[in-house]
């Protein structure tokens, strides 16, 4: 009688080329990475609506932003992060409201609800990781004009990245993602 099958060393072999592949595919494709590029992804698209909300305010609701001028506001109450809005907006008055509210009360003093048609958002995005080094900040000088900034953590949108966002955004802080009716508003 013929037994068919595979010996122990046979299978040995196999598992061991296995184990191979999987460690060679999880040093190619480094979630990390990967991970840190989704993030700065949500970060170019929270900017893009808030910079789109911002601009519909402006446009229909007849009113400044909110009466704020020479301030930058970031998402959360920490020292250090309000530090760094002041690293970002030297000369402004740092506000630190922590909120979502789209009624004037968020971290974006600005009640999008006198939108016609009501506020295009139902609260106010905060950073994915909401870290010390990585977070929104909003400023504005005249009422009128405003400038949205956010921080990428990967190379590929950071500075000098294949798609660099920090670069040419039109601003005027290097390393830094900047977006609005004024980037590079000088505060």
């Amino acid at each position: 009688m013929t037994r068919t099958g595979f010996t122990l060393i046979e299978l040995i072999i196999v598992i061991a080329i296995i184990a191979i592949l999987a460690t060679t595919v999880i040093l190619v494709l480094n979630p990390a990475v990967i991970l840190a590029e989704a993030r700065d992804s949500q970060r170019i698209a929270d900017l893009s609506q808030l910079n789109s909300a911002l601009g519909l305010y402006l446009a229909t609701s007849g009113a400044t932003l909110g009466g704020v001028t020479d301030k930058c506001y970031v998402q959360e109450t920490s020292a250090a992060v309000a530090a760094k809005c002041g690293d970002r907006h030297p000369d402004a008055t740092i506000g630190t409201i922590n909120g979502r509210a789209v009624n004037g009360t968020g971290w974006i003093p600005v009640n999008f609800g006198n939108i016609s048609g009501g506020s295009p958002l139902s609260a106010l995005p905060v950073d994915p990781t909401s870290s010390p080094t990585l977070f929104y900040s909003y400023a504005t000088d005249t009422g009128s004009t405003f400038e949205l900034n956010a921080d990428m953590e990967s190379e590929r949108y950071g500075e000098g990245g294949n798609d660099d966002m920090e670069t040419d955004d039109g601003g005027n802080k290097a390393g830094i993602y900047e977006i609005g009716n004024a980037p590079g508003l000088s505060l």
